[in-house]
């Protein structure tokens, strides 16, 4: 039985029965174990590249069962599988769970090229498994206020720009995996942090991005002991919308001092709607006569803000709250319930577009049609 609830009376009830096994740990996969148990899941196994791994990872986090991933992928309690391994892997591992009849939540990019995206868009779908991406940034109560509020403007967006930068990637001997395009995939800044901003901005204000003109930075052309490197550092590009607007978007993982900052500002010629990521409880609104700052918990309008606002104002919410909030929409959905804004493998398609679209754009120095 389908159960459709309404967002005003949403509390985060723990879903009970469901239980979860995760391939993959690292940060991401701590995350993961956090949210699962903050929805009511039950963490029942873990797998990761090797079974003494998966049984260290296991002691660590208070996890019952380290597994090999055929046995995860075998064992009749599981009904979800979080995969949060390097992206190379995501493909493949998605497709052995949707065929194993498991409801899957896979780390983006859902895959490293738009017909494995494809593939496995369709094949959750002909399985009718629940199958989703963790584009978390939509979690956020002020990204919900700003998403109500555009949809109810007089007069359309006209301007849609901001930026992504951090700098973990800032000093020149720090290696990582994801600077490896056989492991990370061909784009690296954009594929790891231009899709969530992307993504945001298709959520919020309901254009669809159609053309892009991008061009893509490398600081280091070595890191570490002279690993050459193939992916970009950052990004800058210009794009139109189906709904006629125009916009950029600035991505850098070299900017030294920012750690996270996902700052968009998207604008009308009588309302503008300012969101900074490392600011997330309030909203920036400006208008003609007077700006204002929506407060998470003291000014909302909207109902799907005022349900994902879960701590009292002054208690700042925060990454791992929003990754709780998915998590929790997932297991409701595979229990049955219909959600607003839960991003699914057709969300991780739409960003392995692109992706692809920035690099070809890139390559040609050319306008570049998404379709």
């Amino acid at each position: 039985m389908t159960t459709t609830f309404s967002r005003e009376e949403v509390t985060f009830t723990p879903q009970l029965g469901i239980n979860a096994g995760v391939i993959g740990f690292g940060f991401i996969g701590e995350v993961h174990v956090r949210a699962i148990r903050a929805a009511g899941g039950l963490v029942t196994a873990i797998a990761a590249k090797t079974i003494e791994e998966a049984k260290a990872a296991a002691l660590k986090m208070g996890i019952a069962k380290a597994l090999s991933i055929d046995e995860m992928l075998n064992d009749d309690d599981i009904d979800v599988i979080h995969i949060c391994t390097p992206n190379i892997f995501h493909a493949e591992l998605a497709e052995q769970v949707i065929k194993a009849g498991k409801h899957v939540i896979c780390e983006k990019p859902l895959a490293t090229s738009v017909v494995e995206a494809q593939y496995l868009n369709d094949l959750a779908q002909l399985n009718e498994v629940v199958a989703t991406v963790p584009f978390v940034y939509r979690y956020h109560p002020s990204v919900r206020e700003a998403r109500s509020r555009v949809s109810h403007l007089k007069e359309p967006l006209n301007l849609l720009h901001g930026y992504y930068l951090q700098d973990w990637l800032s000093r020149e001997t720090t290696v990582n995996w994801r600077l490896d395009s056989n492991i990370g995939g061909p784009s690296r800044a954009f594929g790891d942090i231009g899709v969530h901003w992307c993504d945001l901005l298709e959520f919020v204000t309901g254009h669809r991005i159609t053309h892009i003109n991008a061009q893509l930075m490398k600081v280091f052309q070595n890191r570490g002991d002279k690993i050459e490197i193939d992916t970009e550092d950052g990004a800058t590009m210009i794009f139109r919308t189906d709904k006629g607007a125009q916009g950029s978007l600035v991505l850098s993982q070299v900017s030294a001092g920012r750690k996270n900052k996902l700052w968009f500002s998207f604008e009308s010629p009588s309302e503008s709607f300012v969101f900074d990521q490392e600011a997330p409880d309030s909203l920036w609104i400006g208008g003609l006569a007077s700006n204002q700052i929506v407060m998470r918990g003291v000014a909302e309008e909207s109902a799907s803000a005022k349900s994902y606002s879960i701590l009292p104002a002054g208690h700042p919410q925060g990454y791992q709250d929003c990754f709780n909030s998915f998590v929790s929409d997932t297991y409701r959905t595979i229990g049955g319930a219909v959600v607003d804004g839960l991003p699914n493998f057709n969300d991780g398609l739409r960003a392995a577009k692109l992706t692809e679209a920035v690099l070809t754009s890139a390559k040609s120095g050319n306008w570049v049609e998404i379709k």
